[in-house]
């Protein structure tokens, strides 16, 4: 399995659903049988680190954001990912856009996955470490999800 998480830089909500979504895999015993990535849909920050507050976050809760870089996406992401999961509508509709006919990706929102269908991860980027702190906390609970489907699908395969 293959998982890809978008926002629009790639420096706050991506990086860090690629970071903690590594960490819950590894927890759960799946870290082998899932890949995992993170791009935005703008080029602002290509080969840029995580936001400073982002990696903050991350280190204080034990997951460690420092060694990501930035990318955007490319067509050649939806023939190698299973799941290209956004962060927000105006992602979700890039993705779509930049979507080739073929594509077997499953393509949606992220927060999908803690229940809770249509609901955005809301850009930190302009906040305060407060703004980070939820944006994590919505993180962890959609990653739980989405461990929960994988590991349904993997017992499948």
């Amino acid at each position: 399995m293959r998982v890809l998480f978008v926002c629009l830089g790639n420096i706050c909500r991506s990086p860090t659903a690629e970071g903690v979504f590594r960490s819950r895999l590894d927890k759960a015993g799946l870290a082998q049988q899932v890949e995992v990535d993170s791009c935005g849909t703008s080029d602002w920050h290509i080969g840029d680190p995580p936001d400073s507050r982002a990696i903050a976050a991350a280190k204080s809760r034990g997951v460690d954001l420092s060694q990501l870089r930035g990318r955007q996406l490319e067509e050649e992401d939806f023939r190698r990912f299973d799941y290209i999961l956004a962060m927000d509508h105006m992602n979700l509709e890039n993705i779509e856009a930049l979507r080739p006919r073929d594509s077997q990706s499953q393509v949606g929102l992220f927060m999908a996955f803690a229940g809770r269908s249509g609901e955005a991860i809301p850009d930190p980027y302009t906040g305060d470490e407060k703004h980070f702190e939820k944006v994590f906390e919505m993180i962890e609970a959609a990653s739980d999800g989405l461990i929960e489907e994988l590991r349904r699908r993997l017992d499948t395969a």
